[in-house]
């Protein structure tokens, strides 16, 4: 059971938050959003999220066996140079460590990326995990059916 509505209780919170969205999926490749989006929210520990975009993707015709390696991409043969710099820097913008996202990551990124992409992707990633966050405190669940 969700503990609260975020839509409802504040919505000009949300509304800031679907502004944010509403962006990258105008400006962000629809693929490697729905990777990066998939991924941060395995990491998040996020159930809706991670339900919601792996629907979304198949719906989009994503390959199901590249949805389930993103669990393991390092190790999957299915992901080309640009979508796995996009997962190496979910991977580290989503869990910052102490000094940050590595300069070996973002440069990997910065090199396949051009610095617009590489700017909107990054907002894409901060985006996924507010949602994340949101979804994860409020104990939002998936649908029972779909």
């Amino acid at each position: 059971m969700s503990r609260m509505d975020m839509a409802a209780v504040a919505p000009e919170a949300y509304q800031a938050v679907l502004g944010l969205e509403k962006y990258v999926r105008a400006n962000v490749d629809h693929t490697v959003l729905e990777l990066v989006k998939l991924r941060a929210s395995m990491r998040n520990g996020c159930a809706f999220c991670v339900d919601m975009h792996s629907r979304e993707a198949l719906a989009a015709g994503e390959d199901s066996r590249r949805l389930f390696a993103v669990a393991a991409w390092r190790e999957a043969p299915f992901f080309d140079e640009r979508e796995r710099a996009a997962l190496a820097l979910t991977d580290a913008v989503t869990r910052l460590g102490e000094h940050g996202v590595p300069d070996a990551v973002w440069d990997a990124a910065a090199k396949v990326w051009s610095e617009k992409e590489l700017a909107d992707l990054v907002m894409a990633i901060a985006t996924i995990n507010v949602w994340n966050r949101v979804a994860v405190t409020c104990q939002t669940q998936p649908p029972a059916s779909v």
